[in-house]
């Protein structure tokens, strides 16, 4: 699924960086989704002594779906609401364990908020236990609805989801859960650092979700008109997974404690134009805009400022969007343009 040429950049990318792993006992949650799928096979190619344990509501489904990882490292069953901590000592804890589904957001908004919170909760007591240090998936959401005169938001701005609004559950959780992670390192001295995740792509993602970029390439890949179901005005920048993980392993291993960043691409696109590129890159034979109303929490922008991560951990996009989607085509299956 993930291509060799993508693992090879990654490996060259985080050569220097492996070391500081090595030895390290890591507990994992949402190490079985998209995010938590690309570092882990980034890891397994690492060449140190590295041991993982993975959390999963289904060990053998992710067996079935990943034989190479699920030999490679360990797994325990369990939902990160209700887990027991597995024995022995842990150096590192990364969380990333969140159900991102627009479905779940709709129908049981105190489930999605819960999950976030409480999973947060447990895993960080795991975290101060062990005295681990931990890492944090979050998420751009937390600054709510971005300003369309504000092209980039940086970590300092100080914006916010409506609280009143059952949309903003994940955001909102994640906002609690970004506090959680700040307590436990003011109050109990805990090593946290914070990723705050925006948009997405690559081989992995879902295409048959609320994801957009996903759904285009499956129509695409169909060769069907790409259908944009809203008015297409949205705002959006997408970072390549493999740059992600690369991104993502980089914070772990060299950010500060207590620090907190964008992960994200400064390349914005509408969504309309997300659509049109993706049928110019794939041969689609059109777009169709449908002009429904928008059931999503953020209609907007939702483009970061990543100023600070490359600054200070000297990383940077290698990937643009256009070379994006056709490999995430190509890893589902696309071969050429649709006659």
């Amino acid at each position: 699924m993930i291509p060799e040429h993508d693992l090879r950049a990654i490996d060259v990318a985080l050569a220097p960086f492996w070391p500081r792993l090595d030895g390290a006992r890591i507990f994992m949650t949402g190490g079985t989704g998209f995010i938590g799928r690309w570092m882990l096979e980034a890891l397994a190619r690492a060449p140190i002594d590295v041991e993982v344990t993975l959390l999963t509501r289904d060990p053998a489904a992710f067996a079935s779906r990943a034989p190479h990882l699920a030999a490679r490292f360990d797994t325990v069953a369990g939902d990160v609401l209700r887990f027991e901590p597995p024995a022995g000592a842990f150096t590192d804890v990364i969380h990333g364990a969140t159900d991102a589904s627009a479905a779940l957001t709709a129908n049981d908004p105190q489930r999605m908020f819960d999950t976030i919170v409480d999973g947060t909760r447990a895993a960080l007591a795991f975290a101060r236990a062990q005295d681990a240090r931990f890492l944090l998936m979050s998420s751009g959401a937390v600054y709510g609805t971005q300003p369309w005169d504000r092209l980039y938001v940086d970590e300092q701005w100080m914006g916010g989801p409506d609280p009143r609004d059952p949309r903003s559950s994940y955001a909102e959780g994640k906002r609690a859960a970004e506090t959680l992670t700040a307590i436990h390192h003011h109050q109990f001295g805990l090593h946290t650092v914070t990723a705050r995740i925006f948009a997405l792509l690559g081989p992995g993602l879902s295409l048959d979700t609320h994801f957009a970029a996903g759904n285009f390439i499956r129509d695409a890949i169909a060769g069907k008109p790409v259908r944009v179901t809203g008015s297409g005005q949205a705002v959006r920048s997408y970072l390549y997974a493999a740059d992600l993980a690369v991104w993502m392993w980089m914070l772990h291993l060299t950010a500060a404690p207590g620090a907190t960043y964008n992960v994200g691409s400064e390349e914005a696109v509408s969504i309309a134009d997300l659509a049109r590129r993706t049928a110019d890159v794939l041969g689609a034979p059109g777009v169709e805009i449908l002009e429904q109303p928008d059931p999503g929490w953020n209609p907007g922008r939702y483009v970061p400022s990543t100023q600070a991560i490359r600054r200070d951990l000297g990383v940077a996009p290698t990937i643009d969007l256009n070379e994006a989607i056709r490999r995430t085509a190509v890893a589902n299956g696309w071969t050429q343009c649709p006659k």
